[in-house]
């Protein structure tokens, strides 16, 4: 039997999840969820309804985990634990500072709902948490570094468009070369955030703009650019379409540390991530934690969990046999 998934929310996340579902055979797409009107939504899978957000309830019995897929800052902290009471939900909530406060919400409703909530799932936090959290275990000794990029950040890019006289734009967030080599050759270095990273953003101007003021706000943009080396680009709006449409992304984990009984012996873990799509690999975990939460439930599990309390072969199509045979 197909596990039923239904997707909360119909961006660029929400058709991701379409996408990978299509490339699960053991998933099927059972209803599409949207604020909009349904009419307006056209989805790629046949057959399959769009519904209202507020008729959701009434799918409790047709939907096995609903995968939520609204922002981080206002959508996921109230759609969350409201669907965990309904649903086996998952969510890619990565506002990190907030997470315990979000998971103790969502502990409370799924638990309330005898149902199952998986949070943060995605790549950072996700897949890297799991990486920093394997390094940190294996060498107790040792420093880590995370570096995001070279890709688009979407919340920067919001924060860019957001400024008097800029029409579109797209920030990029990249790694500096020279302290990703640092941390490689084990030399353990105390990196400040502008030693890390820069950030390079690509800007369309409203007629008749300064440049020049544009420029300089970006620049001085307290939390978003101020702590770092930033290039601004004035572009024509077709150069921002030809060459700045997509969304990638990616960066590293790294630990640096020692063994041996005097700390004699050097290592390094280095987990990566190339994305030519941000919203589709991220898309991708959540279907794969979507597998798990869905054999939690059948086994009486109940109330909120992360990636870290998640067996790797949860996530996995393959019986436990399968993948002793071929993956071990």
């Amino acid at each position: 039997m197909s596990i039923r998934i239904g997707i909360l929310g119909y961006g660029n996340l929400g058709r991701g999840v379409e996408c990978a579902i299509k490339q699960n055979p053991d998933m099927e797409l059972a209803a599409v969820f949207t604020r909009r009107d349904p009419g307006d939504v056209k989805i790629l899978t046949e057959n399959v309804p769009v519904c209202r957000i507020a008729d959701a309830a009434d799918w409790k019995e047709k939907i096995d985990v609903m995968i939520l897929c609204g922002g981080s800052a206002t959508d996921l902290p109230v759609q969350t634990p409201e669907f965990a009471r309904m649903f086996n939900v998952i969510d890619s909530f990565d506002t990190h500072a907030r997470i315990p406060e979000h998971y103790a919400n969502v502990d409370a409703a799924a638990k309330e709902g005898n149902k199952v909530g998986i949070i943060s799932v995605g790549w950072d936090p996700g897949m890297f948490s799991l990486n920093r959290l394997y390094a940190n275990a294996i060498l107790p000794e040792g420093k880590d570094y995370t570096f995001w990029g070279k890709g688009v950040s979407q919340g920067h890019s919001d924060a860019v468009r957001r400024v008097e006289g800029v029409k579109d734009a797209k920030q990029y967030t990249i790694p500096v070369e020279a302290a990703l080599e640092a941390v490689r050759n084990g030399e353990n270095p105390e990196l400040t955030t502008r030693e890390k990273h820069t950030r390079e953003c690509f800007v369309v101007l409203e007629e008749g703009a300064d440049a020049a003021k544009v420029e300089e706000e970006i620049k001085t943009m307290p939390n978003y650019f101020s702590d770092y080396d930033t290039t601004v680009h004035f572009i024509s709006e077709d150069e921002l379409k030809r060459d700045h449409s997509g969304i990638p992304h990616g960066g590293f984990v790294l630990r640096s540390g020692k063994t041996g009984w005097d700390g004699e012996h050097s290592h390094l873990i280095e987990y990566s991530l190339k994305l030519d799509s941000n919203p589709e690999f991220t898309s991708s975990v959540l279907v794969a934690y979507a597998r798990a939460a869905y054999r939690l439930s059948q086994e009486g599990v109940s109330g909120c969990r992360t990636v870290f309390d998640i067996a790797p072969a949860y996530l996995s199509a393959k019986s436990g046999e399968e993948l002793r045979k071929s993956m071990l």
